[in-house]
């Protein structure tokens, strides 16, 4: 089997007493690789290094030129070997082929590339003053950062973090989820490659609570702290950085709304639909899992929506025609599963989709589902979507906002003044009108309650890897 090391100080290595874990294929349900499992020794020494790194290495006081230059070559890196790069994250978390290789390698080049030129590009505040003096401000780089990544795209998310928190001269130390290690070895492996100094990119692999997740958040090294992933480690990881004082960037679960009014496009509604809750097998934090339709077209939507759902390519992941492969793992499996079971003993009922062989389940339409049950309140994370009708506007944004998350919704509608009206009354972090999943790197990006703290994207990611810094200076008077 294949062997993906931690990479410290610019050198793949072992753990120090030699421990290893298996990742599974969820396909096939059988290792197809040994990962390194840090200590908690291990992970001090990748913070160490990031530490040298920083404090007395080059990388904090290169040009933005320069480290452009560096992280554009990475990208170029990533995007020769987006087979590879895309293969490992199809092998370690069952997404198709289709999405690892044909979406989500290009997007984190982008990433690479956005963060690269927007540092370089951004502009620092100039304050003019009275009384013979002026301010301006100072962008410098926070420190160490530690990056945690979560298991469901993982390169695509591994390099949001990581290029913004580079390119304004931070290091890096980057946690993968275990689920889906690979690519963030072969991502440090590329950044050796691309000329990035030892120390600058480090990456160090293990589980979460009681192991090389915890560890780094609890570092005194660290100076940032980034983590997508469920709300409840990110309450746990916000408690510890609070008590150090660490800034975080919590981007949490979510509950998508997605709201389908009856003078909606249907074509369109139905395909981006399908897109929001099917994608990645619905292990997606920004998934339409609860779809409220106005009641006048709700049965002719109802009649497309499923029969989409039906018509999806469900099989193994590595093939490009599949559309929807396995869940990522057999613990995330007998979660959904259990979601799936219980539908009609909560009320609901499924009009197509149920469980399927290994760890794949079927597209899952559910309705009839009462409003207070499980599957309308908590993040289920797999291809299950409950669709209710409405009536009236007011109806469909107090609905949308009845949950904990605010991460996302989405407004299907073509009377402009009830796309702007709704999208301002929807208690979410990003608001889609008629389409789904289409990002601008400089928009903030991040949720409200249970979905998270703080943004990130653009100025967004620049004000949180920096120290913003004033600089007032006194002007004399002409001798």
């Amino acid at each position: 089997m294949e062997f993906f090391g931690h990479v410290i100080d610019g050198e793949e290595v072992a753990s120090k007493d030699g421990a290893r874990f298996d990742t599974v294929d969820p396909w096939t349900r059988r290792p197809w690789a040994q990962v390194a499992l840090a200590s908690p020794d291990d992970v001090e020494r990748a913070v160490a290094s990031a530490r040298r790194a920083f404090d007395d290495g080059p990388w904090p006081h290169m040009g933005f030129a320069e480290r452009g230059r560096l992280l554009h070559r990475l990208a170029d890196l990533v995007e020769e070997h987006g087979r590879e790069l895309g293969g490992a994250d199809t092998r370690d978390m069952g997404k198709p082929v289709s999405q690892s290789v044909g979406n989500d390698v290009g997007r984190a080049a982008q990433n690479l590339r956005f963060f690269a030129d927007h540092a370089r590009l951004s502009a620092a505040d100039r304050l003019p003053m009275d009384s013979g003096h002026h301010a301006y401000t100072v962008h410098g780089p926070a420190g160490v950062v530690a990056a945690i990544a979560p298991w469901n795209f993982p390169l695509m998310l591994e390099t949001w973090k990581v290029a913004p928190a580079l390119a304004w001269g931070n290091t890096v130390v980057l946690k993968p989820a275990e689920d889906s290690p690979a690519t963030a070895t072969m991502l440090a492996r590329l950044a050796i490659e691309a000329g990035l100094p030892p120390g600058v990119f480090n990456v160090v692999h293990g589980y979460g609570p009681e192991s090389a997740g915890q560890a780094l958040t609890e570092s005194a090294g660290i100076d940032r702290i980034t983590f997508t992933g469920a709300s409840s480690t990110g309450r746990a990881i916000a408690r510890i950085a609070g008590g150090n004082l660490v800034p975080v960037s919590l981007e949490l679960g979510g509950k998508g709304a997605n709201v389908v009014f009856a003078d909606a496009d249907l074509d369109t509604a139905v395909d981006w639909s399908i897109r929001a809750i099917f994608t990645n097998a619905g292990q997606v934090c920004l998934a339409g899992s609860r779809l409220y339709v106005q009641r006048e077209v709700y049965g002719e939507f109802l009649d497309r929506f499923v029969a989409a759902a039906e018509a999806m390519v469900i099989g193994d992941p590595s093939d490009p025609d599949t559309q929807l492969g396995p869940l990522a793992s057999r613990s995330h499996f007998e979660k959904v599963r259990r979601y799936v079971e219980t539908v009609e003993a909560e009320g609901g009922r499924i009009r197509t989709g149920g469980l399927d062989s290994g760890w794949t389940v079927r597209p899952t339409v559910v309705t009839d589902m009462p409003q207070d049950a499980p599957h309308c309140r908590e993040e289920i994370f797999g291809p299950l979507v409950v669709v209710s009708p409405f009536d009236t506007e007011a109806e469909a944004v107090a609905l949308a906002n009845d949950t904990p998350y605010g991460l996302n919704a989405m407004v299907f509608t073509e009377n402009l003044s009830r796309a702007h009206r709704v999208s301002a009354a929807l208690r979410a972090g990003t608001v889609w009108v008629n389409c789904f999943f289409i990002r601008d790197l400089r928009a903030p990006f991040g949720g409200v309650g249970a979905s998270g703290v703080g943004r990130e994207g653009g100025d967004f990611s620049r004000e949180f890897f920096t120290e913003p810094k004033a600089v007032v200076m006194q002007i004399d008077a002409e001798d």
